[in-house]
């Protein structure tokens, strides 16, 4: 469990395909703090510490996340967003995120405002019913509100912090993300699909709680 709020910006030192995956070894100083075993997100992708040393730790991708997430894409000299697994004693600063991402997007759109960045992108596949205006989404393992919705796409605003403190400031129009969508509404979205058979019923939201419309079935 995470909180979608980046700890640090690690660099690939290598990707190497294997039949079963591929293992990726990340520079970063979270390196030393580090153990075998436990979870750590990497561009909101939560993987598995393999080893860990001085300045830089190994982990696997399984096939499955190659092919549902950006890391795929990822080269040595790449910049990824890192997070280390939220402790029960620790402040939920941001929102509750599984690391299980639920796709990805592409950045269609950037409008600078002052010292903030507006950036709408577009998911590669239908996310709509559980992207909801003001509500919480995890871009590149970073937690976010949507700030606006259409169809086919929602902006979030990235404050100077997130632009000083993630990757999300180098991101160019075209650029690829993962994202995952908050998991509460996801459930309650689920729920109410299973109850009348699939779709949600019409009146089961207030108007605009989706955004512009709402689309029966999410």
């Amino acid at each position: 469990m995470f909180t979608g709020l980046i700890e640090a910006v690690g660099t690939v030192r290598s990707s190497r395909r294997s039949s079963g995956g591929m293992r990726l070894v990340l520079e970063t100083e979270l390196a030393s703090e580090l153990e075998s075993g436990e979870s750590i997100a990497i561009d909101g992708a939560c993987l598995t510490v393999a080893t860990s040393g001085a300045d830089s730790f190994e982990a696997d991708v399984s096939k499955e996340t190659i092919a549902r997430t950006t890391l795929s894409a990822v080269r040595p000299g790449s910049r990824v967003n890192l997070e280390r697994a939220l402790r029960v004693s620790d402040r939920l600063g941001g929102h509750i995120v599984t690391g299980h991402v639920d796709g990805t997007g592409r950045v269609v759109r950037q409008t600078p405002n002052g010292h903030f960045l507006e950036m709408e992108i577009q998911p590669d596949r239908p996310l709509d019913g559980a992207i909801l205006l003001k509500g919480s989404i995890c871009v590149d393992g970073t937690s976010l509100t949507v700030s606006a919705v259409r169809e086919g796409a929602f902006t979030v605003t990235l404050i100077p912090e997130t632009l000083e403190r993630t990757t999300l400031g180098t991101k160019k129009v075209g650029a690829r993300l993962n994202l995952e969508t908050d998991v509460i509404g996801k459930y309650v979205e689920e729920y109410l699909g299973r109850a009348e058979g699939g779709r949600i019923p019409p009146g089961a939201w207030p108007a605009g709680f989706f955004g512009e419309d709402i689309r029966e079935g999410g």
